[in-house]
């Protein structure tokens, strides 16, 4: 059973930093994309950045410049480095890894940590 475990949210004031961690029970490599998603109440659940295999990013607008994601191979954890942060960065931030299935089914296997939440104050 895959396991993500994020750690690293708390409160903040405006204009700070935080970096989020999600360490995985397996080895990423075999993911094929990598993201953060986040949820404020009442909303529903977003993309926030997303990373492949192949090292490739992508950005929600709203932060692109403020945040970067990156994944370390090695000890199988992924990053979220969330720098300038605004009030309506507040949500509960959620890691996620996909992984295409080939056989014996075509599908994909999606995973999801039990979240972390981030609270920025004005």
């Amino acid at each position: 059973q895959v396991q993500l475990v994020e750690s690293g949210g708390g409160l903040v004031q405006a204009g700070g930093s935080l970096r989020l961690s999600c360490a995985v029970s397996t080895s990423i490599s075999s993911f094929n994309t990598m993201g953060w998603y986040r949820q404020a109440p009442g909303k529903q659940r977003d993309l926030v950045a997303a990373i492949t295999s192949g090292s490739s990013t992508n950005y929600a607008d709203s932060v692109k410049g403020r945040f970067t994601i990156a994944r370390d191979n090695v000890n199988n954890t992924l990053y979220l480095q969330m720098n300038s942060l605004k009030p309506e960065d507040t949500a509960v931030y959620y890691c996620n890894a996909r992984q295409l299935v080939v056989t014996p089914t075509p599908g994909v296997n999606n995973y999801w940590g039990q979240g972390t939440q981030v609270a920025v104050s004005s």
